[in-house]
């Protein structure tokens, strides 16, 4: 399960400002609920040009929640040029830290902020358009400029580092060269080899463990992939191998892999416990 601070799991529940609020001056809507994620940030201005109010809609795991507090918290009371120079690390700081799996979280709540103050100053309609520039990662449509930022801002120098700040490289793989290319030019060093942290394992029977998988299926996920037409089926568990069929959309889904991973592996892992592997049923033959 995921190491949360306590600020973390205060604001995941008894999340702040949820809401949207009417007539905002400022709305901002990215992400996506196929892939696990998506967030809508609305604020309001006063007569001096500070922000007065702030609220959030989120779909997403206990991180994305809290960050999005977090941000409308943190954003009341500044101008809206105070407010663009919050970076996703001031997000993350401001919770006492974050997962590195969950970092594109506060990536999120930032990318909102900018795509909300672009839409008060008539630069858009609310809604994240695909940046100019090169596009590496065509599955999520990260462009490289997207991931130079998160890597001088972060400090990383992996792949799967990018991977967990903005999702670029978490769908059929095909741009990783490209990726550590960008991370080799940036840092002109290679990446240099960290140990995994070592994580408490929570001991559960295994009645226990499938009555958790099939809540957090019915909790967690299941209503995210139905958002976009998709579910999933409980096939069986064997140790820690969940073996579920995709439907629906899902079933053909270009980043189906990614959802494997992140919409489904990354809850399961979250609520149930960290070293549970999902994998596909296979076709019958």
């Amino acid at each position: 399960m995921w190491d949360y601070s306590e600020k973390v799991v205060d604001h995941f529940l008894n999340p702040r400002n949820v809401g949207e609020i009417e007539n905002p001056d400022g709305v901002g809507e990215v992400g996506s609920m196929a892939c696990g994620d998506a967030l809508k940030l609305t604020f309001k201005l006063g007569p001096d040009g500070r922000i007065t109010d702030a609220k959030f809609k989120t779909f997403g795991c206990a991180s994305a929640i809290a960050s999005s507090s977090a941000l409308t918290e943190m954003i009341k009371g500044m101008t809206l040029e105070e407010a663009e120079k919050v970076t996703n690390k001031d997000i993350a700081e401001y919770l006492g830290g974050l997962p590195e799996q969950k970092m594109h979280c506060s990536v999120m709540g930032r990318e909102a902020l900018e795509v909300a103050i672009a839409n008060y100053r008539g630069l858009g309609d609310g809604r994240k358009r695909e940046l100019e520039g090169e596009v590496v990662c065509h599955c999520f449509g990260v462009t490289r400029d997207v991931i130079e930022r998160v890597v001088r801002e972060n400090d990383l120098h992996k792949i799967e580092e990018v991977t967990h700040y903005c999702k670029a490289g978490g769908g059929c793989e095909s741009c990783h060269g490209k990726i550590q290319e960008i991370i080799d030019e940036i840092w002109r060093t290679p990446p240099v080899p960290e140990k995994a942290p070592v994580r408490l394992k929570k001991k559960l029977t295994t009645i226990q463990k499938i009555r958790l998988i099939e809540e957090t299926i019915e909790r967690e996920i299941r209503p995210r992939l139905q958002q976009d037409g998709g579910d999933i089926e409980l096939i069986d568990v064997e140790g820690n191998r969940v073996i579920v069929a995709m439907r629906g959309t899902c079933a053909n889904c270009p980043t189906a892999q990614f959802t494997l991973t992140e919409t489904i592996e990354a809850p399961l892992r979250e609520f149930v416990s960290d070293d549970l592997v999902v994998v596909q049923q296979e076709p019958e033959t």
